[in-house]
């Protein structure tokens, strides 16, 4: 029988806050970033208070959040319940601080948070607490068949997301019932669309596609997000010929091969090491004229080791396209001479007019920040060597200061900007008011790239 839970439960969850966001420290393993004020609260506990250890922890939990606004505090739930938070140890006071935020007067009941947490709670055995929840959302929400169905789909991709094997199954029977019983179209196809979704994340993507079997027969039509998490569950797995037979049927069912799906393709072969099926790939985007996004980037050079071991490196980074594809073998070489026959993440990463030529490297990994940097000094080569040419006042490069980075504050891609602009004896100085960027004058930045004479 389940239990009941005497609290009041949890608050609205929105990661943009109303007030001035407080300054954040990305956890290491790249989950919910931590507020400043957060990080000491988990310091606090690691350091003094043991999980099996409620009285101290209790204490201190209550002074957290008797003085911390809503932001803050539901920012440290968050980061407890996110499955990549950087403190597992302190997971056990998820629960805890749940129950002392649901006490205060801002709070608010949310049905995503509580699905979190009763994730969290299945994958610690807690199974009293996590029924007691279960009980109180159906409870709450068993009269509104949408939320309902919204609560069910957080709590199932939270398990998947957790891998809690015991829970993900819990959460299935229970969205598979509704799903099943209900006559809401919408129902249905928000249903289908998580557990095909979390079949994949839990590496079952062969009981996905029997699921879009199932959806066929209630006379529903697969959409092609069920197509993308299938294909992309199988190619995880290195399942290719699967992978590519789903993506053949997608497009039989009339659906287009975009970006996000080749990105999914290359990524998989990627993990694999499978060059020879990648180069092919990126012809056939081409062909299709679908265009490459940082992503594909990403996926690309993320799975090149000679590349990626030559950026981490740096102190032999190539300075130059044409250095650079002798020196990596052939299987690299090709696939960098593909992405580069494209300028699509160059034209998107750059801005060029009078005032300013800049070239935003947000978003890119490692190698992809170095390629794009090489194809933005030939592409400003060319057109200093224009005569109509327009010479921005201000060049600039932004690669950010590594807010954002695994450590705060130490960018990868700053750094190996800085390398490269120093081989390269370039005239970019680190600007003064803003350190996630390099700057220099136009004309200084011309006369470096083509020395007098050149561009005749």
């Amino acid at each position: 029988m389940i239990g009941s839970l005497t609290l009041t439960i949890p608050p609205p969850w929105n990661h943009r806050h109303l007030r001035p966001t407080p300054p954040s420290i990305k956890c290491e393993s790249g989950g919910v970033p931590l507020t400043k004020q957060g990080h000491r609260f988990f310091s606090s506990l690691a350091a003094t208070a043991d999980v099996n250890d409620p009285a101290t922890a209790n204490r201190l939990i209550k002074k957290f959040v008797a003085s911390s606004p809503k932001s803050i505090a539901l920012n440290a739930l968050s980061h407890l319940l996110s499955p990549r938070n950087s403190h597992p140890q302190l997971s056990a006071l998820a629960f805890p601080l749940y129950t002392k935020i649901s006490e205060t007067s801002w709070y608010n009941w949310n049905p995503k948070v509580v699905a979190e947490l009763i994730a969290l709670l299945a994958k610690q055995g807690r199974y009293d607490e996590s029924e007691a929840l279960i009980s109180q959302a159906v409870s709450k929400l068993k009269f509104r068949e949408r939320d309902l169905v919204q609560f069910f789909c957080n709590w199932i991709e939270s398990c998947s997301k957790h891998n809690s094997k015991e829970g993900f199954n819990d959460a299935y029977l229970y969205l598979s019932e509704l799903t099943c019983n209900s006559s809401s179209v919408y129902i249905k196809r928000r249903g289908y669309k998580s557990m095909v979704n979390s079949l994949c994340e839990m590496d079952r993507p062969n009981e996905a596609e029997n699921l879009v079997d199932e959806m066929r027969k209630n006379g529903l039509k697969p959409t092609l997000f069920e197509f993308r998490f299938i294909s992309y569950g199988y190619g995880k797995l290195g399942l290719f010929e699967d992978m590519e037979r789903m993506v053949c049927e997608m497009e039989i069912e009339g659906f287009q091969v975009d970006t996000i799906c080749s990105n999914m393709v290359l990524s998989s072969y990627g993990a694999y090491n499978a060059f020879s099926k990648m180069v092919p790939w990126l012809q056939k985007m081409k062909t299709l004229q679908i265009p490459f996004s940082i992503r594909t980037y990403n996926s690309v050079l993320n799975s090149c080791p000679e590349l990626m071991s030559l950026v981490q490196g740096l102190d032999s980074v190539p300075l130059s396209l044409g250095e650079l594809v002798k020196i990596l073998n052939e299987d690299e070489a090709l696939l960098v001479q593909e992405l580069v026959k494209s300028s699509s993440v160059l034209d998107e990463a750059m801005e060029w007019n009078g005032t300013e030529g800049k070239l935003d490297l947000h978003g890119m990994h490692l190698g992809s920040a170095y390629l794009i940097m090489l194809q933005w000094i030939e592409e400003m080569k060319c057109r200093f060597k224009v005569e109509e040419c327009v010479i921005p006042a201000q060049i600039t490069i932004v690669c950010g200061s590594g807010k954002h980075s695994s450590v705060r504050g130490e960018s990868p891609v700053k750094t190996l900007m800085r390398k490269m602009i120093v081989k390269m004896k370039s005239p970019m100085k680190i600007d003064r008011k803003n350190i996630g960027c390099f700057i220099a004058k136009g004309q200084v930045v011309k006369n470096w790239l083509i020395p007098d004479g050149e561009g005749e």
